[in-house]
């Protein structure tokens, strides 16, 4: 389903921008699903967690977005806007599909809710200084703003799952995980949809510039899954460094777009396109990634 929403967003543009109005309300429902699964306590850093995941949150949104600046910055190309996307996919927050991606991989579903949350909450202070580095943000309060509406989001889907669970406790029985599972898959296939809509105009228009900045999204994204992986591994069990390599590498790189002028975010969309790629094959690399370098 997930292939089948990329191939649909390229082959039908018009599609695509017909379902973006629809990409917030899917979004909710997702999240709220993901809740309604694991349990709304499930996006709570568990006690003796809390540190390692600040860490982890830290090190991906505020430090290697930083060195990654200062070395654009000295190779002179900081002000391309490929190397804009790279940046921002590498500050943002995860996106509020990693617990799908984390139940279709078997990775653990809870920790990878805990860091999309702490991750959220996070993104106004670990964004910042990314944005010293890139003089496109003319305005910093739009990025605030929109960290501060996803984390109600992400508050609203839980505590509504939470009414959902008391009031249907059917739906926390184990049978009822595949449908769930199914309605997530399902939300996922349609939000890459709206996602895609610039990838079509840019293969047509110029296709070399899509080729590059395609190969560029799938590098950066291998070199995420590998590095939180390889990262994690060694201290925590395989589901949950599964799920570090999955918020490591799947960053809401959408969130942004509304804080730069529209002459800006244009040229940045097919760059959001490709990365969506490598994102939404996360169910059929990670665990022949994981398994290669499990030993």
């Amino acid at each position: 389903m997930l292939i089948g929403g990329l191939v649909t967003g390229v082959a039908l543009p018009d599609l695509a921008a017909w379902l973006a109005p629809a990409l917030v309300p899917t979004l909710a429902a997702m999240l709220c699903v993901a809740a309604l699964r694991e349990g709304p306590r499930a996006a709570l850093p568990r006690r003796g967690a809390f540190g390692p995941a600040l860490a982890a949150t830290l090190v991906l949104q505020l430090a290697l977005p930083l060195a990654a600046g200062a070395a654009f910055w000295t190779a002179g190309v900081l002000g391309q806007p490929v190397v804009t996307g790279m940046l921002l996919a590498l500050a943002a927050a995860p996106i509020t599909g990693a617990p799908g991606l984390a139940v279709m991989t078997g990775a653990d579903a809870g920790a990878t809710l805990r860091h999309l949350t702490l991750g959220t909450a996070l993104l106004p202070f670990t964004a910042a200084p990314v944005f010293a580095l890139l003089p496109v943000f003319p305005d910093p309060f739009a990025v605030l703003a929109g960290a501060l509406r996803l984390l109600l989001l992400v508050g609203l889907a839980a505590l509504v799952a939470a009414g959902l669970r008391a009031a249907v406790p059917a739906v926390t029985r184990p049978a009822a995980r595949p449908a769930l599972d199914g309605l997530m898959a399902i939300g996922m296939a349609l939000v890459v949809v709206g996602l895609m809509s610039a990838v079509a105009p840019a293969a047509a228009g110029t296709p070399l510039v899509l080729a590059v900045t395609l190969a560029l999204a799938f590098a950066l994204h291998l070199a995420q899954t590998l590095g939180g992986w390889h990262a994690a591994r060694r201290t925590l069990p395989r589901p949950e460094a599964q799920a570090v390599a999955i918020v490591a590498a799947n960053r809401n790189l959408a969130l942004f777009l509304a804080a730069v002028p529209s002459e800006v975010a244009a040229p940045l969309m097919v760059f959001v396109g490709c990365y969506q790629i490598p994102m939404y094959l996360t169910p059929l690399m990670l665990p022949r990634l994981t398994t290669a370098r499990a030993a």
